[in-house]
């Protein structure tokens, strides 16, 4: 899959806001220090990607996981039972991957409520999957980009389970 490079440029000023079916989320995007997560986040978020989808995953103290788009259409019974056809939840992707940049990021700490990129084997293979972090995961630190960090709404992550819906993704104080 080929690694792409966003076009938007982020300022650092960007604001991530998330409205799940528990509430709202407002996340400080990191530009300065993963520009490419957060210029390829908020091209998604522009793009309605991320509305109508589901968190897949869930571990109690560790993530709540979404983004993906092969949750897009089924429900909330369907994504936490698997008994659906098609592509398994937490697979799918944009179609393309991106950089990492948990190497370059001098502030990669996975902190309670940090906002990272999920990402399979490859170091280079994250692409629309993100999760948040419930309570610190330093062990995340050497491995996974973190491009924000809760600013409001820490309550709502801790509340998500699999099969919560996104409602939407939009971007506040864009370039």
């Amino acid at each position: 899959m080929s690694l792409y490079t966003p076009e938007y440029k982020p300022t650092g000023d960007e604001i991530a806001v998330i409205e799940t079916s528990k509430g709202t989320i407002k996340v400080q995007l990191a530009g300065k220090d993963a520009p490419i997560h957060v210029g390829n986040f908020v091209e998604l978020a522009n793009k309605g990607f991320y509305d109508g989808l589901r968190f897949h995953r869930y571990v109690e103290g560790f993530v709540i996981q979404g983004g993906c788009p092969n949750t897009r259409g089924l429900t909330a019974e369907q994504v936490v039972s698997g008994n659906y056809s098609g592509p398994r939840a937490g697979t799918g992707n944009p179609g393309y991957s991106i950089h990492e940049e948990f190497t370059t990021n001098p502030h990669n700490e996975h902190n309670d409520g940090t906002l990272a990129m999920a990402r399979s084997a490859s170091p280079n293979s994250a692409g629309s999957q993100f999760y948040f972090c419930l309570g610190p995961q330093p062990f995340l630190d050497d491995g996974y980009t973190v491009f924000g960090d809760t600013i409001e709404g820490l309550d709502v992550i801790h509340s998500l389970r699999a099969g919560d819906e996104i409602v939407s993704v939009t971007i506040e104080n864009l370039a």
